[in-house]
């Protein structure tokens, strides 16, 4: 077969399966009832659960939102798709992304929400064209900003006009997905990607450096904040409840949205043949372990997401999966689900046939990596390790707000140590477990070529003529993958 065309090995298949990719932004795995939270109000997704698969082990291998959008839409490694850090663009007509795919397929193709993979100011349209990476359907975005209020969020219209909604920006974005699901038709496939920016925060409470999530008046009368159980490496007092009462009332709007969805697909009779996925950028530290910074971190509170899949004509499978999964292998794994040939510079597993076969030991580990600053590292079923430097917060006397580079030495347990709370690295008892997981970096690092260099490093090489910073990709183009400019500095 050539392209992204309909796989011929289908014959129990009548007609194409549609795909609903529903993925929100910083939830963290354990921010959903069916993942053993037991105070959080998600009945929607915990029956999406129910009825599917639930991986107990999917991971944002490089967890900020650029970064995980690029490898969703790309299959490949960010020094190969361009976006190594927040805002930096993802290369186009690099080989063909998920949507292009799923365009060239003979899809009808939507995408809602979110986008913020067009690098440089956030504050504009995605213009029609090799930017929206095969979605040249309906496209409905904001690009990428945090005010989620009424009369405060918006999105970019056909003609690059800016539309406020009424509503909260979730259920405005939802709106707009269901009069998609609308004017689809039972012999036309489509493929719809609806990106939600909540529970993401939207900014540091005054004088700390715990975040804000204040949300709807109804969504917040939900939860009493005095009962939220916290985490065990959360360290309590009134600005961490404050943060926990506006995320917790964020993920059960964010439910209340995703069921109005799968209620249209039902209404439709689209249900049965519809591929639902649903996921998150990377998870919320939430203050785990006093860090400042919501995300890019290897622990389970910034690394580890939900990952759930019903399909009832194709997946007849019921069933929680301990099979590893990361970023990159998203697209494959999808594509693989649904009959579609996988592009030749796609770099993450196609992962469909272990799902079809329950075989949950297809993958030992996974890479881990961040650019900005730099940590490498790696992730198997039982432990997770990383090295190298983390972002953090402080507040100066004058209620300012600094950031600055710590050291990450992180090796953790996590059969024994669920919570992350005992640290191995560079203890005795661990020695020989952190060479291990030191070798296995290494080998990831050997595999993709990384010379484990931070942005600021690459940035000297992987820009233009003039040193301009690569993030304005309308006037200029690109300046081609980041692993072949360093290639050819000699440095990978």
């Amino acid at each position: 077969m050539n392209g992204c065309q309909v796989a011929d090995q289908m014959p129990a298949m009548k007609k194409r399966p549609n795909l609903l990719f529903v993925f929100s932004d910083q939830q963290s795995r354990d921010a959903l009832g069916c993942y053993g939270n037991k105070q959080i109000i998600t009945p929607n997704l915990d029956q999406l659960a129910q009825d599917g698969l639930q991986f107990e082990n999917c991971v944002s291998i490089s967890p900020v939102c650029t970064p995980f959008r690029a490898m969703l839409m790309s299959g490949q490694h960010l020094l190969y798709n361009g976006a190594l850090t927040n805002d930096w663009p993802m290369l186009a007509n690099n080989g063909k992304t998920f949507g292009e795919c799923l365009r060239d397929a003979g899809y009808k193709m939507g995408y809602i929400g979110k986008w913020h993979l067009y690098g440089g100011d956030r504050k504009r349209p995605i213009p029609p064209g090799p930017m929206r990476y095969g979605f040249d359907g309906t496209f409905l975005s904001n690009n990428c900003h945090v005010d989620y209020r009424p009369g405060k969020c918006y999105y970019w219209n056909d003609q690059g006009e800016k539309v406020f909604f009424n509503e909260w920006e979730v259920y405005g974005q939802t709106r707009q997905a269901l009069e998609f699901l609308d004017q689809c038709k039972d012999d036309e496939p489509f493929a719809l990607f609806v990106s939600w920016h909540p529970p993401h925060d939207w900014g540091q409470q005054p004088n700390s450096t715990v975040y804000r999530y204040d949300s709807m008046p109804e969504l917040m009368a939900m939860y009493d904040p005095e009962k939220i159980q916290l985490r065990p490496n959360v360290k309590d007092s009134p600005q961490v409840r404050k943060a926990y009462h506006g995320y917790y009332a964020m993920c059960s709007g964010v439910d209340k949205a995703f069921g109005e969805l799968m209620d249209k697909l039902r209404q439709k009779g689209m249900d049965d043949n519809t591929l639902v996925v649903f996921t998150s950028d990377h998870g919320d530290n939430l203050s785990s372990y006093g860090y400042a910074i919501a995300k890019g971190h290897p622990e389970d509170t910034s690394s580890r997401i939900p990952f759930l899949m019903r399909w009832p004509a194709g997946l007849k499978i019921h069933r929680k999966s301990d099979l590893l999964i990361g970023s990159m292998d998203m697209m494959p794994t999808v594509l693989g689900l649904m009959g579609l040939d996988i592009p030749k510079e796609v770099q993450g597993k196609d992962l469909s046939d272990a799902i079809q076969k329950g075989d949950d030991d297809a993958v030992d580990s996974l890479p881990m990596f961040f650019y900005y600053p730099h940590w490498a590292g790696v992730r198997t079923k039982d432990f997770t390790y990383g090295r190298g430097h983390i972002n953090h917060f402080r507040v100066l006397p004058d209620g300012k707000r600094e950031l600055f580079k710590t050291t990450l030495a992180a090796l953790y347990d996590r059969r024994n140590d669920p919570h992350q709370l005992n640290n191995l690295f560079g203890k005795k008892k661990a020695a020989a477990l952190q060479e291990k997981m030191e070798a296995l970096t290494q080998q990831w690092q050997k595999h993709f070529g990384d010379p484990g260099l931070p942005v600021e490093e690459i940035e000297k090489y992987y820009c233009y003529p003039d040193k301009s910073f690569p993030q304005d990709t309308r006037e200029k183009g690109f300046p081609g993958r980041p692993i072949d400019v360093l290639r050819k500095a000699g440095l990978a």
